[in-house]
């Protein structure tokens, strides 16, 4: 996408939309060459920063936070009053920011659910325009670009070699450009007191850079409390406690309290472990997959537990690949009427199936495909239905239909793994070479996300194969005996 346009603005009232495409540098520079200090902007205004923390470049992740001398656990570090977090407002319900534009609002009804970013995104830019905004301390130490798929160049986006992902970079780009007119029709013969943005034209670059910036680091948090309910799952951007970076392994939570007095909400951190000098604060941003990591937070995690492949539900591929385990004669793409009843539940067949499966993250094998795969290389209906559904989708309720069945599931699964394999162009041993010879970030974040999605496989393969080898010793056992 190219760099933003700018029309006519009074850059004494506003501040320039502009946005770049992420460069080859390792850390992206801030909005502002000289930003605000903003731990002394969270505590004028009311707000509290433990005095061992402080702002550092993180060799992993850029700048991040770091304790500059220990911190007992239990301990409070950074605490946000009500006014702080930057949220949209009014489509929260909130009732509590009366200005911000119709316009804005109206926009925003656009922006599917998926992409929740991009509304907050558009009140990040109108704030990003004023220069008056009062988020401007923090606005200005946002990071200038961002090294996600949807700004790497046509090339690394056809490295990532991944489908499934590929789909989502080209739908999130066609939304911004398609967005790109909507809001270039919301904003045409605007008054100029009427216009979000200042008179700015707003691109979809200057939009990516928004959605971008809210996704990589806002945080979905409790509302204010209404009619006595509790209103769930408000965006909202968390200044100064967004610079905590992830781990799995966090040393740090986000707490939200509730002060009776005045119905306020204080977003809180608080360190769940103790923290040793220099050791950086970390949360957990979610168990997620290299896919999400990559495309909201632009990193990539080494040996993710939580990382995944994903394959669609193809009867016509099942049999190619239970063939080539050696199974004669499956049935996959004409299961029995008893069969295919069993697959409607599990939403494989019938109306509006669910087709997606997964290998690898925490199941190793899909729940769903793993009773499939038992069900309809099973014989005796009678057996199988006097299953439930729950012990079919368990691999660790070992062989329910019996070895033979288990070693043929695992064999078409193990022989699925080699054809999800081969639809890569690349060998890991190719892509470790290409790193090694020095590459641009881009290419090497796609580099290094198809090398973990390869390993995905390959472990699911290696954990198949000990199983397998277990239960062809168990038949062996038991046909001896």
């Amino acid at each position: 996408m190219a760099a933003s346009k700018m029309v006519m603005a009074s850059l004494t009232a506003f501040r320039p939309l502009t946005c770049a495409a992420s460069t080859s540098t390792s850390y992206p520079g801030r909005l502002a060459p000289y930003p605000p200090d903003l731990i002394k902007w969270v505590r004028r205004e009311g707000g509290f920063v433990h005095e061992a923390v402080k702002i550092a470049q993180d060799s992993s992740f850029g700048l991040g936070l770091v304790a500059s001398e220990e911190i007992p656990k239990g301990s409070e570090l950074i605490v946000l009053p009500e006014h702080v977090p930057l949220r949209f407002g009014s489509l929260e319900s909130e009732g509590g920011d009366g200005g911000l534009d119709s316009v804005l609002v109206n926009l925003a009804r656009h922006v599917p659910e998926e992409l929740w970013a991009m509304k907050l995104g558009l009140k990040l830019l109108q704030e990003r325009a004023k220069t008056g905004s009062f988020w401007w301390s923090y606005i200005s130490s946002l990071p200038e670009t961002f090294n996600i798929p949807i700004f790497f160049p046509g090339e690394d986006i056809k490295n990532l070699q991944y489908a499934p992902l590929l789909y989502q970079v080209n739908k999130r780009c066609r939304f911004l450009l398609d967005f790109e007119q909507e809001v270039e029709r919301a904003l045409e013969n605007l008054k100029p007191n009427d216009h979000p943005f200042g008179g700015q034209a707003v691109d979809a670059s200057s939009l990516g850079w928004a959605m971008s910036a809210v996704s990589s680091r806002a945080f979905r948090l409790y509302g204010k409390k209404l009619s006595g309910e509790i209103n769930n799952d408000v965006p909202m951007m968390l200044p100064l406690i967004d610079m905590c970076n992830h781990s799995f392994k966090p040393n740090a939570i986000i707490l939200q309290d509730q002060d009776d007095r005045d119905v306020k909400m204080l977003v809180k951190v608080v360190a769940e472990t103790g923290i040793k000098q220099n050791d950086c604060l970390v949360l957990n941003y979610g168990c997620l997959n290299n896919d999400l990591f990559l495309l909201d937070y632009g990193f990539v995690i080494p040996s993710n537990p939580y990382d995944c492949i994903e394959l669609k539900y193809d009867g016509a591929l099942l049999d190619a690949a239970s063939m080539a385990a050696g199974v004669s004669s499956p049935n996959f793409s004409v299961p029995s009427p008893w069969q295919k009843e069993i697959l409607c539940q599990l939403k494989l067949d019938g109306e509006a199936p669910l087709l997606k499966v997964c290998l690898g993250g925490s199941e190793l094998v899909e729940g769903r495909l793993l009773a499939a795969l038992r069900v309809v290389l099973a014989s005796d209906m009678e057996t199988v239905q006097k299953l439930d559904l729950d012990k079919l989708k368990s691999i660790s309720v070992e062989a329910p239909l019996g070895i033979a069945n288990e070693l043929a599931a695992f064999r078409t699964v193990i022989a699925l793994c080699v054809i999800a394999l081969g639809h890569f162009p690349t060998k890991i041993m190719e892509d470790e070479s290409l790193l090694q010879k020095g590459v641009s970030d881009s290419t090497q974040l796609a580099i290094q996300f198809r090398i973990e999605k390869k390993s995905v496989i390959i472990d699911v393969m290696r954990d198949l194969t000990r199983r397998v080898k277990l239960l062809a010793s168990k038949e062996t056992a038991t046909a001896q005996g």
